[in-house]
């Protein structure tokens, strides 16, 4: 019994050391050493973050200076696509202008070359009344004085003969006087050809210049009706085609651009392939009226 009371008495006795080592705290220099190593961890996340911050405040200046590049470079792009378009721009009019100039120039040549056509086909037709008109006189004077005197005052049938060389001298001096910028007396001239040789074949070319020198003078009303009888009046004449474009010209200049654009249309339709309808064409493009639709090829006069 007493050995038993021993042993619990020693049993109490290790619990009781094991307890009060359980409760006695660590030693400092323990407690130092993982305060150290917390600091120095929270150290290194401060130092990451701060690395951290400072790579991408890099990275934002970095990306702000290529956007300002770009935007840079946007600008001058715009600048140069401004400059360039306006360079056009003063091209194109600059170019138009001298298409309107050489437009004129080759109607002259055309003209002067359809003239030379002409007077050939009517120094043929002269010479023939001509050599008629000898044989009368020759078959006159041998017919005696008096004859011979009745065939001197009966000669009123010979202005017929020479009939021709005054209409085409009078014709060449229109044109003459046109392509000078004699302005009036060509416009006198071409209308005396067209009272005198109303049937002439250059009856509609003269009637044509009635209206360009309308249109050189800036009288575009005038020009379009001059341009009309050219039209309507001499349907087989090969300026039917400037005679159309330059009746749109002169109602654009009018301010009536929907008669104008349908004109410059019905270049491009009735006439394809021509000068005319080019010219026609960039007209419509400038004016960013569309193109008229594609026509048949039996359309073409």
């Amino acid at each position: 019994m007493r050995t038993r009371w021993i042993v619990l008495g020693m049993a109490v006795l290790l619990v009781g050391a094991l307890g009060g080592a359980m409760l006695t705290p660590p030693p400092a220099g323990a407690v130092a050493r993982e305060i150290i190593e917390l600091q120095q961890s929270v150290d290194q996340l401060l130092q990451s973050q701060r690395d951290m911050r400072s790579a991408m405040d890099t990275n934002n200046a970095t990306l702000k200076t290529l956007v300002q590049q770009s935007l840079d470079s946007i600008n001058q792009l715009n600048n140069q696509m401004g400059a360039l378009q306006k360079t056009v721009q003063e091209s194109a009019a600059n170019s138009g202008a001298r298409i309107d100039t050489m437009t004129t120039q080759t109607q002259g040549l055309s003209d002067n070359l359809a003239d030379v056509q002409a007077r050939v086909g009517k120094l043929s037709q002269q010479m023939t009344d001509i050599q008629g008109l000898l044989q009368t006189i020759d078959g006159k004077l041998a017919g005696g004085g008096a004859a011979a005197g009745t065939g001197a005052s009966g000669g009123g049938g010979a202005p017929p003969s020479v009939a021709p060389i005054s209409a085409d001298t009078l014709y060449q001096n229109g044109l003459r006087d046109f392509n000078s910028g004699n302005y009036d007396l060509s416009k006198q001239e071409f209308s005396d050809y067209l009272k005198n040789f109303p049937t002439n074949p250059l009856a509609g070319n003269a009637q044509f210049y009635l209206g360009e020198i309308s249109y050189a003078q800036e009288n575009y009303a005038d020009a379009v009706t001059q341009y009309d009888i050219v039209l309507y009046s001499y349907p087989k004449s090969f300026k039917l085609a400037a005679a159309l474009l330059k009746k749109g010209q002169a109602e654009i200049k009018l301010g009536q651009k929907a008669s104008g654009t349908r004109d410059l249309r019905e270049v491009v339709h009735r006439f394809p392939g021509t000068d005319e309808a080019k010219q026609a064409q960039a007209k419509l493009k400038d004016l960013g009226a569309p193109p008229p639709a594609p026509t048949h090829p039996a359309a073409k006069h």
